[in-house]
């Protein structure tokens, strides 16, 4: 076997009509025909499956399960995750498995099931058109329920009486409507209502508001419609002036527009998509994939939906109120959430209308109300694995499971972690299960906080548990950690409270089912650190029940503190003083000096040398910003994370093969931990500047140092399992060049898959740290509340 196609584990879950239909069967001779070894059983939850083989054989494997699955069967949702080999002999079916709470997992809502698409475009079927078709396999589930177990009086749907005709359906055991909570008809369900943009009524009934909101889509207007976990602003995506106009009413200057399109066949006209993203696109969860754009066909759709960006956030229609709109619209919309930016995503229309007034000039709503806001998750292919970078509908709430650190489990059974502040989500450790929430965003604005807290007390009173424990950021401003602190005084529960990136650590580590020791590579924007400077660039070994900073990047101040984040110039103002001091100023060649104007840039100076306003940081984040200003791709920017990605983008071509990295210096801490040198790094990247070294070719070159950096950490920490976390590693070209270069030098690298590796999975580290007892190596005692 090559080096490169590696034995690896593939576990999948499968939710849904998988038991008493000969799938254990079906699996067995599948496995068998792959030579793949592992086993298969029923679970309380479904089926389990553990196959080991060849990457490219599981691959075949996994799309085959679904592609060639019994008649009979239908999957509700296809959770899978790439482990370490433990090494199976042979193939078998395994007796049942009924241990483990039967954790009423609250299914996340899932997409129309094709049975229900063709019941809405069949004529002659009795909910044809009918906007809220639904049936067992898919539907509303985590945005109807309001407590378990999960039964139609516990849904939004109560106050719907079904007609005898659903009754008898939900009654039929061998009806796909039989118990399905959410079912209705045109004749007992919710209906449809246009408004305008004063909340009056246009339209009524599911017929007439669908022609009236069409018509509007048609004349160029942006319409709110309330969708399944809220509301979505839609518009034309081929009408330049509507998405320039929704943009300006939305305050969203330059952040990508996600699009929805009727067909798979209709995105391909404008979008790369390979096998991995077509079953993605089609699959339950149906989420936002990021898809990379054909150049060809460019010009069809508004230029101004993701300026500078050769990615497209795409997804297919998943209600049928999106099958009937798109099917009749006939043309790809921007699907954006209902909000303004930095705001939570409307689930109400009375509050709609409020919020969304001067945003939307008509709103498409609907009687079944929504319990809980569930935006879109958004995922791309990393290395040939799904990766999660929102998660929320379709994937929010199913469990992680967290087994005991080294076969001691020293934390309380129920914990609640709260998170970062930045793409908050929450998480809620019940028995061996984490339930990670949706998505609620950044808490910046007071609706962000409130939309917070109502999810933080939601998920415990849905499963009806008092968290013993409290686990929060250590960042004192926080507002999720000051919550935290008044929730454990009032409750009586105690407090935890962990690092940033010892917390990113973690998620990955608990999802990938791995203990320490491991080195750690935490790379983002900003982290509060142990020591009071923003953290970053981050090394750390994790052991059984502690974590040491084995190393870090070198540190720059940043002058203007917080401004830095919207203004790269001043990080690479920050790199270059401190590799040149006052002389760093006298720089001219470089657009980033040449571009300041004399009295600001005396400032920043100023600031740097007597520290006043310049905090020091070891950000990556910081440094990829540093970067993209000194190469002159950008130094202010309109949304995080975009000088970043525009040093990504920018390589187009240049992303294949190995090119020469810029020399790094690892200087041994002595009893502190080691620095790795960025200086001769800069300077290189300077060096290629004055030569006319293309700017696409330095952009490369900077990665893969980044990559080479990360190997000469892991040899000097000595630990062969390496986990990779962190914003920085959403970047395709970081993490794919990281992984290269470590399974190269003899190391296993791992990455996330279904959890975030931006701040959305920070709350599943902090129920990792307080539930296996992981403490700062030197002070053992000082992550319990103080």
């Amino acid at each position: 076997m090559s080096h490169h196609d590696p034995i690896i584990r593939l576990r999948v879950r499968l939710r849904g009509t998988v038991q008493g239909v000969g799938f254990r069967p079906f699996v067995y001779r599948l496995a068998a025909s792959l030579a793949i070894r592992g086993w298969v059983n029923n679970s309380v939850a479904g089926v389990a499956v553990e196959a080991e083989g060849a990457l490219s054989t599981l691959q075949e494997f996994r799309l085959r399960l679904e592609r060639e699955k019994p008649p009979g069967s239908f999957i509700e949702s296809f959770e899978s995750s790439w482990l370490d080999p433990v090494g199976y002999d042979g193939f078998e079916i395994r007796a049942s498995d009924s241990s483990g709470e039967k954790l009423a997992a609250i299914a996340p809502d899932l997409a129309t099931c094709p049975a229900c698409r063709s019941e809405v475009l069949d004529p002659a079927n009795r909910r044809f058109a009918y906007p809220f078709t639904n049936c067992t396999h898919c539907g509303p589930r985590y945005s109807i329920i309001e407590a378990l177990p999960y039964d139609r009086p516990n849904t939004t749907m109560r106050k719907f009486r079904m007609c005898a005709r659903c009754q008898a359906e939900y009654e039929n055991p061998l009806d796909r409507r039989f118990h399905a909570q959410p079912n209705a008809c045109p004749e007992c369900g919710p209906h449809l209502a246009l408004w305008d943009g004063g909340g009056r009524v246009l339209e009524a009934g599911d017929e007439q508001a669908l022609r009236g909101t069409l018509e509007l889509l048609r004349q160029g207007r942006v319409l709110a419609v309330k969708g399944l976990g809220g509301f979505h602003l839609i518009a034309d995506a081929q009408d330049e002036p509507v998405v320039r106009l929704l943009r300006e009413r939305k305050r969203r200057e330059e952040k990508p527009f996600a699009l929805m399109f009727p067909s798979v066949q209709a995105a391909r006209e404008h979008c790369d998509i390979s096998a991995p993203e077509e079953r993605l696109l089609r699959s339950p969860e149906c989420p936002i994939v990021l898809l990379r754009r054909r150049t060809a066909n460019a010009g069809a759709l508004a230029l101004s939906i993701a300026p500078g960006n050769p990615y497209l956030g795409v997804m297919l229609p998943y209600t049928p109120l999106h099958h009937l709109l798109l099917a009749r619209f006939g043309a790809p919309v921007i699907a954006t959430s209902g909000n303004l930016s930095d705001e939570p995503i409307c689930i109400d229309e009375q509050e709609a209308v409020r919020r969304l007034n001067g945003i939307a000039d008509a709103f498409l709503v609907h009687d079944r109300p929504i319990a809980r806001h569930v935006d879109d998750s958004v995922v791309r292919l990393m290395l040939g694995r799904e990766l999660v970078l929102r998660r929320s509908r379709g994937y929010a709430p199913l469990p992680i499971p967290l087994g005991p650190a080294g076969g001691m489990d020293s934390g309380p059974a129920t914990i609640l972690a709260v998170g970062a502040h930045l793409k908050n989500a929450i998480a809620l450790a019940k028995g061996g299960q984490v339930f990670v929430s949706q998505h609620i965003g950044d808490l910046e604005t007071s609706e962000a906080h409130e939309a917070f807290i109502r999810v933080a007390s939601d998920l415990p009173r849905l499963y009806d548990v008092q968290p013993a424990l409290i686990a929060a950021d250590l960042h004192p401003d926080y507002s999720s950690t000051r919550y935290a602190r008044q929730m454990a005084e009032h409750s009586g529960a105690g407090g935890v409270f962990v690092q940033h990136h010892v917390a990113h650590v973690l998620s990955c580590m608990a999802e990938n089912e791995l203990r320490g020791p491991v080195l750690g590579v935490a790379w983002d924007g900003t982290g509060y650190g142990t020591d009071g400077t923003i953290w970053g660039g981050e090394f750390l070994v994790v052991a059984e029940n502690c974590w040491r900073r084995v190393a870090h990047w070198r540190q720059f101040r940043l002058p203007g503190g917080e401004r830095a984040i919207k203004e790269p110039r001043r990080a690479a103002l920050g790199v270059l003083f401190e590799l040149f001091a006052n002389a760093a100023g006298g720089r001219k060649d470089l657009e980033v000096i040449s571009q300041v104007n004399e009295r600001e840039l005396a400032a920043m100076m100023k600031m740097m040398e007597q520290g006043l306003n310049s905090p020091w940081t070891s950000s990556v984040g910081r440094l990829f910003d540093a970067v993209a200003a000194i190469l002159g791709l950008r130094q202010t920017v309109r949304h995080e994370g975009q000088a970043a990605m525009e040093l990504e983008f920018c390589m187009g071509a240049v992303v294949e093969g190995k090119v020469e990295a810029y020399p790094v210096r690892l200087a041994k801490g002595g009893e502190g931990p080691a620095v790795l040198d960025w200086g001769p790094m800069i300077e290189g990247i300077l060096e290629s500047l004055g030569e006319g070294v293309a700017v696409p070719v330095i952009a490369r070159r900077f990665h893969e140092t980044l990559a080479t950096g990360i190997v000469e950490v892991a040899r000097e920490a000595g630990c062969e399992r390496v986990v990779l976390s962190g914003g920085c590693f959403q970047n395709q070209v970081l993490t794919g060049r990281a992984v290269a270069w470590l399974r190269e030098g003899g190391f296993q690298p791992y990455w996330h898959q279904r959890v975030p590796p931006n701040d959305g999975g920070i709350a599943l580290g902090q129920v990792a740290a307080a539930r296996w007892g992981i403490v700062p190596a030197a002070d053992q005692g000082s992550q319990r509340t103080r």
